[in-house]
């Protein structure tokens, strides 16, 4: 059997090997190798695995990832980004959340100017894109059919989510990219009664840390101007500023 690819979201030092920031990123890489291996939901195994196979013209040439995507970021993040799924074309196959497609260049622009990413734009796994202060991760971990995971999908998925997000203790504000992502976080968060869905929304979690919501930056949302560059900004600065981060030098 083919050994597959490390997902590489950490780097570890060598220094202080047994230090708990050590054993935070240990246990983050360890939970992102069995992200990548997993093959719980058939319908999303096989679809994942076709669309690598008969690929988008444009993408032809390219190896697609076609495995479940894992989180990534700043381990010692005080955000994070909860979005939906990957895309068929996008982190399947690259294999990075929001990465390589129309929506992610639209996050990581946003990422940028509000002082999250080193770089306005993310194309592949290895293109030198940096987080500060974010983590960015999702409910569903593998590419659905139409976007769309079944309740079986999701639930099966959720303890993934709920082991990195409890490995991630530094986090203060969760940002809900649409609204799949924001009933997943109350879920897990056990925000209860769940609140309304709405841009902007913000709800306290009962640890008392944050949850805002935006709407999702699909390429319905973003070509149409229902969420506009200016509406997510504003959104990743409340984030910022309810993390006690401090506020961003103007990108250069």
């Amino acid at each position: 059997m083919r050994e597959l690819p490390r997902p590489g979201v950490l780097a570890i030092p060598t220094a202080n090997l047994s230090s708990p920031v050590v054993d935070q990123r240990r246990a983050l890489e360890a939970l992102a190798a069995e992200v990548v291996a997993c093959r719980a939901c058939p319908r999303l195994v096989e679809w994942r695995e076709r669309v690598g196979r008969e690929k988008r013209a444009a993408f032809r040439d390219e190896d697609y990832w076609a495995r479940p995507v894992p989180g990534f970021g700043d381990p010692e993040a005080r955000v994070c980004l909860v979005g939906l799924a990957p895309a068929a074309h996008g982190g399947n196959r690259t294999g990075r959340m929001f990465t390589g497609d129309r929506s992610g260049h639209f996050l990581y622009a946003a990422l940028w100017r509000t002082g999250f990413a080193n770089q306005p734009q993310s194309t592949h796994r290895g293109d030198g894109l940096v987080l500060t202060g974010a983590w960015i991760t999702a409910p569903v971990r593998c590419a659905p059919p139409a976007n769309k995971p079944t309740p079986a999908e999701r639930d099966r998925c959720r303890p993934f989510l709920e082991r990195e997000l409890a490995l991630l203790p530094e986090v203060r504000v969760f940002v809900a990219l649409g609204q799949f992502g924001f009933q997943a976080v109350c879920d897990v968060l056990g925000i209860r009664p769940r609140p309304r869905f709405s841009h902007g929304a913000v709800a306290e979690t009962p640890d008392g840390r944050y949850l805002l919501a935006s709407f999702h930056v699909s390429q319905q949302n973003t070509f149409t101007g229902r969420l506009t560059p200016e509406m997510l900004d504003a959104v990743l600065g409340q984030a910022r500023a309810l993390a006690g981060l401090p506020r961003p030098a103007t990108p250069t």
